[in-house]
């Protein structure tokens, strides 16, 4: 079974707006690395328009990228992409699946399909997975901003704590610190 591990850009005051974050070369090799170790991407629909309406076209070469970007883009058009959604299901991007039914079911299915491990990339869809307790690990870029806005990680809330253990932490040039958290309960 593979680990269900949860990557996002977060601001030091939690704000999780994908507009906020640094979005250099070094930001973008941290997550094509992510990607590279992770056998399939999982995201709620909201982030998957997101990231429909941008990458697929950058991956095609019809809109020019800096090569870091294009790398991540390659990558990420073969990588296999699972969507949790209740108002779609028509996912025409290459290699882009559906799940349907129980979320619980569907995403554990996943992980237990996935050896080389799932990366979820969307915080709305992460709050519903920790209240389910399958998400394994947290691999955070800590953002050396104050956003002074929202959304913020588990805005919903959590049913309760989670007692997290550190395998890593390490600075960036860019101020970017790279956290790796894995549950300790």
């Amino acid at each position: 079974m593979g680990l269900l591990t949860f990557g996002l850009n977060i601001t030091l005051d939690g704000c999780v707006d994908h507009q906020e974050g640094i979005a250099d070369d070094e930001t973008h090799a941290f997550f094509t690395r992510l990607m590279d170790e992770s056998g399939a991407m999982l995201w709620g629909r909201v982030t998957y328009e997101m990231m429909e309406s941008a990458w697929p076209a950058v991956a095609r070469g019809d809109q020019e990228a800096p090569p870091a970007m294009q790398e991540w883009a390659a990558k990420l058009e073969a990588k296999p992409k699972y969507v949790v959604s209740t108002t779609r299901t028509d996912f025409p991007w290459t290699n882009s699946h559906h799940v349907t039914g129980d979320l619980r079911e569907g995403v554990q299915k996943l992980k237990d399909a996935t050896p080389a491990g799932v990366l979820l990339g969307s915080g709305n869809l992460a709050t519903e997975l920790d209240r389910l307790d399958l998400i394994d690990e947290y691999r955070m870029l800590l953002q050396p901003r104050i956003a002074g806005h929202g959304p913020t990680l588990f805005q919903g809330g959590l049913p309760g704590a989670r007692r997290l253990e550190l395998l890593s932490a390490k600075p960036m040039r860019n101020g970017v610190v790279a956290v790796h958290y894995r549950r300790a309960d």
